[in-house]
């Protein structure tokens, strides 16, 4: 389920393939007085039992990259790589990617400052 600043995955039936789970994604966009536009990220959410929260932030210009870092938190929490934590329904994910680049008025072809790839891990 996607509403802007949020998104809701679950798999309220476990298999032995994959787990019970229930995670939320809420987003928002915050300005650093040093670095500007940044996007936060909170994971909150029970795999197979497990609870587990975690935040990240990224740059305005590595934003785009938010999935890859919250299936690898996810996957750190138990996710199986599988799973598909974002793209296993793509029109939400779409719509989440919409709704992010519009908040940090992200456009194609907007330059990349590759120390912030490093500063953000990725």
């Amino acid at each position: 389920m996607f509403e802007p600043g949020h998104l809701h995955r679950a798999n309220p039936v476990g298999t032995a393939d994959q787990p019970v789970f229930s995670i939320d994604l809420h987003y928002e966009v915050r300005q650093d007085p040093a670095e500007g536009p940044m996007l936060h990220m909170r994971l909150v959410g029970e795999i197979a039992g497990k609870t587990f929260e975690e935040e990240f932030e990224l740059h305005r210009d590595t934003a785009f990259n938010f999935a890859s870092v919250a299936a690898r938190i996810a996957r750190k929490h138990g996710l199986p790589a599988d799973a598909s934590l974002l793209q296993r329904n793509h029109r939400e994910y779409d719509q989440m990617f919409a709704d992010i680049r519009t908040k940090l008025d992200m456009h194609a072809g907007d330059t990349v400052n590759l120390d912030h790839l490093e500063k953000d891990g990725l």
